[in-house]
């Protein structure tokens, strides 16, 4: 695709109104005009500046004083959220009259995250700030973009400046808006998603904490993936990853992530499953159960969630293969995109998908309407005081049991992720392998 050609050197554009030879000495003339404070994340924005084909490769230091009506958001694992007015907004091209940067949308909202105790920039700092600028790049909405960075006078904490979702976690969105959900925004949202992982395995990484909080949701209705504060190279493989150290949010983790395993993409898959779950039923997973060891051994034992309402069989079968107890038998995320893009694309004219949402909206007419906890004020469910939906350290006191599936995982006859059946024999099993592991704890004692 051709941009046309700069007006000063009159080389041909890298992208849009964006000449790489010119910005690039444009960058590096005002290189003695700031200054992070850090050597290191000096030179990562110059870095990053020199090599922009593109407004969307941009990063840059932007002082704290640029930002006007700071507030408190959420706490994260890692650190604090805020949001903010950023006053000048985000560079797109060279001004030839007035020889400046014209930036766009000004003194509109954006997210500030810091990471806790980063006066002296850690590693996963640099490492987050690098790995979030890389996969926002070519992810399109899909992925939050990152714009820059900055520094707290106050606490000296290096902050990562981040688009601002104006609807929030995709748990705020359900909450809000789940009984104004029809099969097609459910599909397209899933869609958004699945794109956004796929992106990011196509670059060879694995997100490695994919769960309600690290999903948001735009002004415009679009689904995107944030928080790469864990994200590391498909082929990582360390010693932080064992049974006594392991981090996330219990419910979307994989049952051989529980085990101590490392992570592949195939356990982003599973944590996906779990979200497609939650965004066709509304309810975050496991609400109603403590997410405790016990939790744990039924997870690697067959448990998975179970709907309350009738759902058409294409979609349960592509969510039981993401939550497969064996991740060599999970869909790739550019397989799940391409058919959610193509029911998506092609939505009333997918004529057995169609059948089966009919079928399933007519069941679910006749059910009571505790089956279906919406109403005119959002979700209504009641939340374990011992569930937890934000990342933490997890240590599991028993080994746990060889990751399966419920024996009737795939019969015909269970239109459910797992059946009602499978699902209350667990709650004997569970009991028995408890006093199992205790007797040979005392054994080895």
């Amino acid at each position: 695709m051709s941009y046309g050609n700069c007006e000063e050197c009159k080389r041909e554009y890298s992208g849009p109104r964006w000449c790489k030879a010119c910005n690039s000495k444009r960058f590096q003339q005002d290189f003695k005009n700031w200054t992070s404070g850090n050597v290191n994340i000096n030179k990562f924005i110059q870095s990053v500046q020199l090599s922009a084909t593109d407004y969307r490769e941009v990063l840059e230091w932007i002082p704290y004083n640029k930002f006007r009506h700071i507030e408190y958001i959420t706490k994260g694992g890692f650190g604090k959220v805020y949001r903010a007015r950023w006053i000048d907004g985000y560079i797109n091209h060279w001004g030839n009259k007035n020889q400046n940067w014209k930036r766009h949308c000004s003194n509109e909202f954006v997210a500030l995250k810091s990471l806790n105790n980063s006066e002296n920039v850690t590693l996963e700092f640099i490492n987050e700030i690098t790995l979030h600028y890389k996969i926002a790049v070519g992810g399109d909405e899909y992925i939050i973009k990152v714009y820059g960075i900055t520094q707290d006078p106050e606490t000296k904490d290096y902050m990562m400046v981040l688009k601002y979702a104006d609807n929030g976690s995709l748990r705020k969105y359900l909450n809000e808006n789940y009984g104004e959900l029809n099969w097609e925004k459910k599909v397209k949202y899933l869609g958004n998603i699945a794109f956004g992982l796929h992106h990011i395995h196509r670059k060879e990484l694995i997100h490695r904490d994919l769960h309600n909080g690290n999903v948001l949701m735009q002004s415009f209705h679009c689904a995107a993936i944030t928080d790469m504060g864990l994200c590391k190279p498909a082929n990582y493989n360390s010693s932080e990853n064992t049974k006594d150290n392991i981090y996330g949010v219990l419910p979307y983790m994989a049952p051989e992530i529980l085990r101590g395993q490392h992570y592949t993409k195939d356990a982003d898959i599973y944590s996906f499953g779990i979200i497609m779950y939650e965004v066709i039923s509304g309810l975050p997973p496991y609400h109603d159960l403590s997410h405790d060891n016990n939790l744990a051994i039924k997870i690697c034992q067959g448990l998975r969630p179970r709907f309350n309402i009738k759902v058409p069989q294409l979609i349960v079968n592509l969510i039981k293969k993401c939550l497969d107890a064996n991740p060599l038998n999970r869909p790739k995320a550019t397989e799940i995109y391409d058919i959610l893009l193509k029911w998506r694309l092609n939505f009333d004219s997918q004529i057995e998908l169609q059948k089966q949402i009919k079928e399933a909206e007519e069941i679910n007419k006749s059910l009571p309407t505790i089956s279906i906890p919406s109403t005119n004020l959002g979700l209504s469910y009641e939340t374990h005081p011992e569930a937890v939906y934000t990342s933490r350290l997890l240590s599991f006191t028993n080994n746990l049991p060889e990751p399966k599936n419920s024996d009737d995982y795939y019969d015909e006859r269970n239109d459910n992720i797992i059946s009602e059946k499978f699902s209350e024999s667990l709650q004997i099993d569970i009991s028995r392998y408890a006093d199992k592991m205790k007797s040979v704890e005392e054994m080895i004692e």
